[in-house]
């Protein structure tokens, strides 16, 4: 009875750890000074707390961005956010990873501005070879203007995965084998900015931004990056393989993770490229894999 109760045990633990996953390592909060710079509207810039936040302000001359010191292959990158509050329509607030040339490589997170009372939407999109049209759209189970969230990219030579505090949103696998590019040549910076783009952000640029309410601000903290080093020039990553994101478990959502993501699809999904007909007659071959279909 005690060999059975052991056993029934160690196939519980085992089951436990398949079921519940394995998520990104918790990130870790540095200054914006560590990883960061300004790129352009300096005087647009807050710093508090001795920079471990930064607000971003829009006003109708201009709006602000800032942009890493490095270029990564590959790796793990966090940023906290706090939206723009109330009337938001008009605005966006983006924080991406793109490389430098003309077939660049892109991962997108553009959070798109909205009335007061209505929902932030949160736009991806996936660039590889100079190419997008890969958008898709969610509404957030919560309002990301009432407090910090957090938001991330996992990217890896097997996938890349959005994840909103923790929760994947979004699996972009390497489809290469299928005839898609993937990202994993060109070392990319990371990147972030508010600033207006009410010819389109909120219901196709019907809404226009409201500039008797701003400025608006975007608040910032975290500024985390944990990913392989290289100048805009590498091609490999030399620590590949070793990295804690490079390891088996990160290489595919396990099935807790795929039930969390199948979640949001089915309650907050308002688009996805995959799915639309009208644009795409025939799915892109990355979607049956993506399970996007």
């Amino acid at each position: 009875m005690g060999r059975l109760s052991s056993t029934l045990c160690l196939t519980f633990l085992v089951m436990a750890k398949v079921a519940f996953g394995v998520p990104p390592k918790k990130s870790i909060n540095v200054p914006f000074g560590r990883n960061y710079f300004p790129t352009w509207a300096f005087d647009h810039i807050k710093y508090l707390n001795g920079g471990s936040e930064v607000h971003l302000v829009l006003d109708k001359y201009t709006g602000t961005g800032f942009q890493s010191k490095g270029s990564y292959l590959f790796g793990h990158f966090s940023m906290h956010i706090k939206m723009v509050a109330g009337d938001s329509a008009g605005t966006v607030t983006a924080f991406y990873l793109s490389s430098q040339n003309s077939e660049h490589d892109e991962i997108d997170f553009e959070f798109l501005g909205n009335r007061t009372g209505q929902p932030y939407i949160l736009q991806t999109n996936v660039f590889t070879g100079g190419t997008g049209n890969r958008e898709q759209r969610i509404n957030l189970w919560f309002d990301p203007s009432k407090d910090y969230h957090s938001y991330s990219v996992l990217w890896n030579m097997y996938q890349i995965v959005f994840f909103v505090d923790d929760v994947p949103i979004r699996v972009f696998k390497n489809s290469k084998d299928i005839g898609v590019k993937f990202p994993f040549n060109q070392p990319m910076k990371i990147y972030s900015s508010l600033w207006n783009a009410d010819d389109w952000a909120t219901r196709g640029g019907l809404e226009k931004t409201n500039w008797e309410k701003a400025p608006f601000v975007a608040s910032y903290r975290g500024f985390h990056v944990d990913g392989c080093e290289a100048s805009v020039n590498a091609k490999f990553c030399e620590t590949q393989g070793k990295r804690w994101w490079d390891q088996k478990e990160f290489q595919d959502l396990d099935a807790n993770q795929y039930k969390r993501l199948k979640w949001v699809r089915k309650r907050y999904t308002i688009y996805n490229y995959c799915t639309d007909r009208v644009r795409f007659p025939v799915p892109p071959p990355e979607c049956r894999r993506d399970r996007d279909i």
